[in-house]
């Protein structure tokens, strides 16, 4: 889907307010195993961070402040524990105990102390129009990304599977606010845009705040309007 490009306009509502913690038992239905983080290089200080694995698709490491590295890092093992990830709260979708055990386990490695961090996530609830032009839709989706990619700050790109409804879910992390909408302003994402109409029936776009607290035993999100 063409989710790296913030598309048509915000949802007029606030989809949910979440928080979680490393006590939080929400790993409970993996529908996907996800991979070692050391199987996610392209090359040293080249992060695969999306599905896309070529090298212009590729997170520049090096870029990124120590925090924002360590949880670029942490991301590669993001995978969803449930089948109706659509239509479900972002938190409760994905293996987000996972992923912040992995984060701690980098923050000690790295030696790193490890105060509150705030990032900026983006989530992109569509419904596929049927009989839309899937091979169009990939090549605006994989164009948009190398676009982010190369504009920097774009710390993971997730998106899943149409259900038997055409709904899905994407989702792009952010170090912030600023970084994604720099990432938005190439050509891609202009087509992108102008293609919404032929290819959703609906597609609404939700913008958060993504707060990672001391050491990071707590997470939460926090709507932005």
């Amino acid at each position: 889907m063409t989710a790296a490009a913030a598309i048509l306009r915000p949802a007029p509502t606030v989809p949910e307010y979440s928080e979680g913690s490393c006590e939080r038992p929400n790993d409970l239905y993996k529908v996907v195993d996800p991979v070692p983080i050391s199987s996610h290089f392209s090359s040293p200080n080249k992060l695969i961070n999306s599905p896309y694995t070529s090298p212009q698709h590729a997170l520049d490491l090096t870029s990124l402040p120590d925090t924002a590295r360590l949880f670029a890092l942490a991301l590669t093992t993001l995978a969803p524990i449930r089948a109706d990830y659509a239509t479900a709260p972002y938190l409760d979708s994905f293996n987000w105990n996972e992923v912040f055990r992995n984060l701690r386990n980098l923050i000690t490695e790295a030696g790193l102390d490890w105060r509150d961090q705030e990032f900026y996530v983006v989530i992109f609830r569509s419904t596929l129009k049927e009989g839309a032009d899937r091979d169009w839709l990939g090549k605006l989706d994989a164009e948009s990304h190398r676009e982010a990619c190369q504009s920097g700050g774009l710390l993971k790109y997730w998106f899943g599977e149409c259900d038997s409804s055409r709904r899905n879910l994407a989702t792009c992390v952010w170090r912030d606010r600023e970084d994604a909408r720099a990432g938005g302003q190439g050509p891609w994402h202009a087509r992108a845009r102008s293609s919404a109409g032929e290819l959703y029936e609906q597609i609404n776009f939700f913008t958060h705040r993504f707060f990672v607290g001391n050491g990071a035993e707590r997470w939460w999100l926090q709507e932005l309007s």
